[in-house]
């Protein structure tokens, strides 16, 4: 069907219609009816007249009577039909409005001739009562038009067609079951229904919602539920029981029977029953088996009813135990790891009660505190906690208690056989007022950090021991060096002879508290060789004897095979006399002196008696050991420190040990003390063995000759010091012996001179240690330009610190230096 030219909106019109055609028909027929009822009279009324013209009254009375009677009854008859007519359409035209559903009626152009009221309200303000304003009550107004054509063509045939459409009202979902009806005896007239169907609609979803609860709860229960018939037939099963046989339900429904799934099925009982006793309620645990051969435990619940046919039906319950097993399982390895993790944790952990007493420890703290858990258990912390940490330990844990935020953990002092540091920390349990407690020994790392700082405190007095003695060798080196300049002009027998060698002297003992000082900071320069200790001792043993006096015995016991050690001379000698020397110190009263002299092979570590570990090898030992009065043990960790000293104020400086243990550890070797108050005391002192490798030269150390030779020469020398004293002694001593100096106050004015080619110099000597260049960057520098040029470091420092600048045609000279010390080195070096 489609619309009438007058349609711009589509399928139906959207305006006022015209009163329908057969209204019009009507009227026109009753229009003709009158007339017609008109010209009778007309015709009746002429006739009268003529015959009463004629002079028949009596006819024309009765003609007239006649005309009116006909007239009437004709008028009568029509307005009856109308009448009747109307009286039916406000009958129709009720019952449509107190219709409890939309309706709407069109004519075959597709006006809407006819809406009840619920129409109208359904399309308030969208338009006019239309089913064009219907069609805007939905997104897709042109989509539903099209639905709505679509209906009506499909009910032309038949009569009548219906569809259900949803849309939004207010925000909220709505459905309409629209029908279309066509109207007989009306041909192409409509009548259309509006049903709203929203709470059917809502009704089924709310049905359906459940229905999807139902089944997910018993599809996704944590039991599987099923039913069998007479014959052991399943009937039902949910998805948890499909999953515990690893069945499926079109396998399963209907066609597999319960014993299939029973590895011990009744022997005697019937089909549907789970156990031998059978019974309408039957309930115990029983093996059954899935796919795969898969066995578990389960408990059942089953019970057997009939329904009203008679025939047997179960409803039933399948529990797999599996779970339960393992959680039993779990829960008894937990217990299990939870003893392992209490008694064999590192730390040592202990249950408190909210009394504060010790409900249960732990093997590692009873160890820790060197008692048996027996007598740890049932006591009261605090009753273990040091005296002065017992405040602290208690309000530390009444703050746990209340809940108020502190620190993670307390250092306290706890004391059973022996006196331990820890670290408690504290954990409240949830339930309950209890708490659990966990101890970490300090003591060691305590010790560790005590060792840690006075390292750190050895390692800064060294460095200012030996920024100390690089400073005081300059001045030294000066004040010798003038003393050997003046003692050229003022020969023995001189008045100021006397005088200037006393200054020598006196310089010459500074310059040794000096070489103590660099050897305390292991920053003295060696020069080490190979040595044999029994050799060394025996050279020593007689200033041995002259030092400790005649009350004191001495015993030298040397080992048949000693190892060869590498080091320097003088300084083990000098570690032997100050070792020798605190020793007689020891022994105001006489007593004996061991030196011995053995060899140790060292296979896994060994613990000295400062905490330090001697590493594996092969060691040549020396202990020192003498029948003194001891150290006592809270001075032990001190002896090493520079500076202390027991004795009176001006018997020694206090650099003693703390030179012995510099000089060892520069050597690569290590000491080791034990002393026991009132018997007396042994130093152990540890030095690498050396093993000469083949093609290996011995190093020797080029000791101080009485030079007999001439030391003048002629050689252009380039002397670089920033120190003005030093300078000039060293710039005189050498002109003095002939050679051509040329001196610089610092690195850019040596280059400034050398650039300015006012000298090419043969050797250069230079400190090592000045500002703006020092002297390894300047010595590169002049190597470059001059690769012929010999160079000679000098320095109060240690060799060690720049000898990987040392190469080729590069030598040293330690400070304090002599006048014949410093020609000596020149002469060597120009005869290389």
């Amino acid at each position: 069907m489609t619309s009438s030219s007058s349609n711009s909106g589509g399928f139906f019109i959207d305006k006022k219609p015209e009163l329908p055609k057969r209204d019009n028909r009507r009227r026109n027929i009753k229009a003709i009816l009158l007339f017609l009822i008109g010209a009778v009279y007309g015709f009746i009324t002429m006739l009268t007249l003529f015959l009463h013209i004629r002079g028949g009254f009596g006819l024309s009375f009765f003609a007239i009577y006649a005309t009116g009677l006909i007239a009437g009854v004709g008028i009568f008859l029509l307005n009856r039909s109308y009448s009747d007519a109307d009286r039916s359409r406000k009958i129709l035209t009720e019952v449509l409005e107190k219709s409890a559903e939309a309706r709407a009626i069109t004519d075959p152009e597709g006006h809407t001739i006819y809406s009840n009221t619920r129409f109208t309200k359904l399309v308030e303000g969208l338009g006019e009562a239309s089913l064009q304003s219907f069609t805007r009550l939905f997104e897709h107004s042109k989509k539903i038009e099209k639905t709505l054509e679509d209906l009506q063509n499909k009910a032309s045939p038949a009569g009548s067609a219906s569809t259900e459409i949803q849309t939004k009202l207010r925000g909220k979902a709505a459905w309409y079951q629209v029908t279309c009806q066509f109207i007989i005896g009306w041909p192409g007239y409509v009548h259309w229904r509006f049903d709203d169907i929203t709470h059917r609609y809502q009704m089924e979803a709310a049905i359906r919602e459940e229905r999807e609860k139902l089944r997910d709860f018993t599809d996704n229960a944590p039991v599987g539920f099923f039913s069998v018939d007479e014959d052991g037939k399943f009937q039902f099963a949910n998805d948890t029981l499909l999953r515990l046989f690893g069945a499926d339900a079109k396998t399963l429904i209907g066609k597999t029977r319960l014993h299939d799934f029973l590895v011990n099925p009744p022997k005697d009982g019937k089909p549907y029953d789970c156990f031998e006793d059978g019974g309408y309620h039957q309930h115990g645990e029983a093996l059954m088996k899935g796919a795969g051969g898969r066995v578990f435990k389960a408990a059942i619940t089953h019970s057997i009813t009939k329904d009203e046919e008679g025939k047997v039906i179960s409803r039933s319950v399948v529990y797999d135990l599996t779970t339960e097993q393992k959680m039993q399982q779990a829960l008894r390895e937990s217990e299990d790891r939870f003893e392992r993790l209490f008694e064999e944790a590192p730390v040592g952990i202990c249950m408190l009660t909210a009394t504060g007493n010790i409900s249960d420890a732990n093997a590692t703290l009873a160890a820790m505190m060197k008692l048996p858990v027996g007598a740890i258990n049932g006591k009261h912390l605090l009753s273990f906690v040091h005296k002065e940490d017992q405040y602290k330990a208690e309000e530390w844990l009444k703050q746990l208690g209340r809940g108020d935020r502190t620190s993670a953990y307390i250092e306290v002092a706890i004391k059973g056989s022996i006196e331990i540091i820890t670290q408690l920390y504290a954990r409240k349990f949830r339930s309950g007022d209890n708490f659990v407690l966990h101890f970490i020994d300090l003591t060691e790392q305590k010790k560790l950090e005590k060792q840690f700082t006075q390292s750190q405190k050895m390692q800064a007095v060294g460095q200012l021991a030996g920024g100390i003695a690089h400073d005081f060798n300059n001045l030294l080196t000066a004040m010798i060096g003038f003393c050997d300049l003046l003692l050229l002009r003022h020969k023995p027998g001189d008045p100021s002879f006397a005088d200037i060698m006393q200054i020598k002297q006196n310089a010459n003992r500074a310059a040794n508290l000096v070489r103590q000082l660099l050897a305390f900071s292991r920053q003295q320069t060696l020069q080490p060789r190979v040595l044999d200790l029994a050799e060394v001792l025996s050279e020593l043993s007689h200033l041995i004897r002259r030092l400790i006096g005649a009350n004191i015995e001495l015993r030298l016991q040397h080992s048949t095979d000693i190892s060869l050690i590498k080091a320097d001379q003088g300084q083990m000698e000098q570690v032997l006399i100050n070792l020798v020397v605190n020793a007689r110190d020891a022994m105001p009263g006489g007593g004996r002196l061991m030196v011995r002299t053995q060899n140790l092979v060292n296979p896994q570590g060994l613990k000295l008696s400062n905490d330090e570990i001697l590493p594996p090898g092969e060691w040549a030992t020396i202990e020192v050991e003498d029948t003194g009065t001891g150290i006592p043990p809270d001075i032990m960790t001190r002896i090493f420190e520079p500076f202390f000293s027991t004795k009176e104020v001006g018997a020694g400086t206090g650099l003693g040990l703390a030179t012995v243990h510099g000089i060892v550890h520069q050597t690569g070797g290590f000491i080791s003390v034990n002393s026991t108050v009132g018997k007396g005391t042994v130093f152990s002192i540890y030095l690498p063995r050396y093993n000469e490798l083949p093609g290996q030269k011995k190093i020797e150390v080029v000791e101080e000759k009485q030079i007999t030779s001439d030391l003048t020469g002629s050689a252009r020398i380039l002397l670089v010091e920033d120190e003005d004293a030093v300078r000039t002694f060293s710039a005189r001593a050498l002109s003095n012996k002939g050679y051509q100096v040329m001196d610089a106050p610092g690195g850019v004015s040596a280059l400034k001179i050398l650039e300015e080619k006012k000298f090419t110099p043969e050797i250069l000597i230079t400190d090592v240690m000045m500002p703006e260049m020092d002297g390894t960057t300047l010595a590169k520098t002049v190597k470059e330009k001059y690769p012929a040029i010999k160079i000679i470091f000098i320095s109060g420092y240690a060799e060690d610190r720049f000898k990987e600048h040392l190469g080729s045609d590069v030598y040293f000279l330690p400070k304090p230096f002599t006048l014949k010390q410093l020609a000596t080195k020149v002469k060597e070096v120009m005869e290389q």
